[in-house]
């Protein structure tokens, strides 16, 4: 079963993601492979911390950054220890006019692996797109969480799986979870 602080986000970000129409398009996830389903015309998959987005672009063999149509961070980026210098580096490795997808953890324990370094709302990660240069129009960004499900991040064993009975309102003043989408130029 999924957990309760990704169930909603994740459901809106496939939407979201299916809209690009993914048939035609190079993805590339740094954190894992929740992506991986969606269709894409390609897929790869980077792992942090052995591929750190602050280090730089992603190379090829040629020492050139690798080109992808979207790019995936799936609840990655609250580990990282220079988000701004992350995101400018996803930049340029996309494509002009790809996309920039990321979801980041709000209110939830921390947990470094390796290490848990930031939070973020839905405004939040707005901004940080804008300031990494992608089209301020083309941002979408949204929050989901509330308290009760807030109360079950105090259970053990953590993260807790959802179940049938959770309350999935939303509360805005109360987020678990956000999430965000830029354009770059092209």
């Amino acid at each position: 079963m999924a957990s309760i602080n990704r169930s909603v986000m994740q459901k809106t970000s496939r939407q979201w993601l299916r809209d690009l129409g993914p048939g035609k398009l190079d993805a590339a996830e740094i954190s894992g492979a929740w992506g991986e389903s969606l269709g894409f015309r390609s897929f790869q998959s980077f792992h942090y911390p052995d591929f750190d987005p602050c280090a730089g672009p992603f190379l090829n063999g040629d020492g050139k950054p690798l080109k992808f149509d979207v790019i995936l961070a799936n609840q990655v980026w609250e580990h990282i220890d220079r988000p701004y210098a992350a995101t400018r580096n996803v930049f340029r490795m996309l494509r002009k006019g790809g996309w920039f997808w990321v979801a980041v953890p709000f209110f939830i324990p921390y947990h470094a692996v390796p290490v848990d370094c930031s939070r973020w709302s839905a405004r939040g990660l707005r901004n940080l797109l804008i300031e990494a240069g992608f089209e301020e129009d083309s941002i979408r960004a949204a929050q989901w969480g509330n308290r009760a499900m807030a109360l079950r991040n105090l259970e053990r064993p953590w993260p807790p799986e959802a179940r049938p009975e959770d309350d999935l309102t939303n509360d805005p003043d109360f987020p678990l979870v956000a999430w965000a989408m830029g354009r770059k130029p092209g």
